[in-house]
């Protein structure tokens, strides 16, 4: 049986420029993808958000660079939590699947830190 899927994931840069945005974006959008075996053509939607300390790209820019230019994208502003995680991108991927499908959320980087307990154990 098919059924809606939501993949959970975050990263983060160590600096706030173009490059190191969309590069995190991308490696983190190509493992959400593998790990989960996710069919780009069963996307439904994507959301990103991104910490008030990274505005120099959108997130979204990512996913159409590496060629998703029919998902529907959305970029957002994380909410300004005092000591939360700096220079975070976070996002949110909703999929068609089989209903067994297991879900993998990718924490990347310092993000990890974010949800220690969906972190593999050989990351």
């Amino acid at each position: 049986m098919e059924t809606v899927k939501a993949f959970r994931g975050a990263t983060t840069v160590d600096a706030n420029t173009r490059e190191e945005i969309l590069a995190a974006t991308r490696e983190l959008l190509t493992e959400l993808i593998g790990r989960n075996k996710i069919d780009p053509r069963r996307v439904i939607s994507v959301f990103f958000t991104a910490t008030p300390d990274l505005n120099a790209a959108f997130p979204a820019e990512a996913a159409r660079q590496l060629g998703y230019n029919d998902w529907a994208l959305l970029d957002s502003v994380e909410m300004a939590v005092p000591g939360s995680l700096p220079r975070c991108i976070r996002v949110l991927l909703h999929a068609y699947g089989d209903a067994s499908q297991e879900v993998h959320h990718v924490y990347q980087r310092a993000a990890k830190a974010l949800r220690p307990d969906r972190v593999p154990a050989d990351d």
